[in-house]
């Protein structure tokens, strides 16, 4: 195994919930239904929602291409039963993860009052 690159976002909590309230597509855009689903169980909570959108820009810094030939739901993060964030991908992404030869995308998300912030690794085949 080798480490393809890294990658981490800030994003300021208040945009995210700004983005929600401005436009109502906005949740439907960025996330697939089973994180929205997600967010429903944890009441939108705003940091949460924000968690994730920092975690899909990391992730994309992780691969070297930011959101490039792929969109936001292609990548999907979930939670296992003790919480910790899950990454899945899909469509341009998986493809994309296959001609990479990519194992495991791994991501840590964290927030405070005011930022949610996301690193992430991509691990690959040697």
């Amino acid at each position: 195994m080798n480490i393809l690159d890294i990658g981490i976002d800030i994003v300021e909590i208040g945009r995210i919930k700004e983005a929600i309230n401005k436009n109502n597509r906005f949740l439907e855009k960025i996330f697939t239904e089973n994180e929205i689903e997600y967010f429903k169980s944890n009441n939108f909570r705003v940091e949460s929602i924000a968690g994730n959108f920092s975690a899909k820009e990391a992730i994309s810094k992780s691969l070297g291409t930011g959101i490039r030939n792929f969109n936001f739901k292609d990548i999907e993060i979930l939670r296992n039963e003790i919480g910790k964030p899950i990454v899945k991908t899909y469509n341009n992404l998986e493809k994309i993860c296959i001609d990479y030869n990519v194992l495991e995308i791994k991501v840590s998300i964290s927030h405070c009052k005011e930022y949610a912030v996301a690193n992430a690794i991509t691990i690959i085949k040697e």
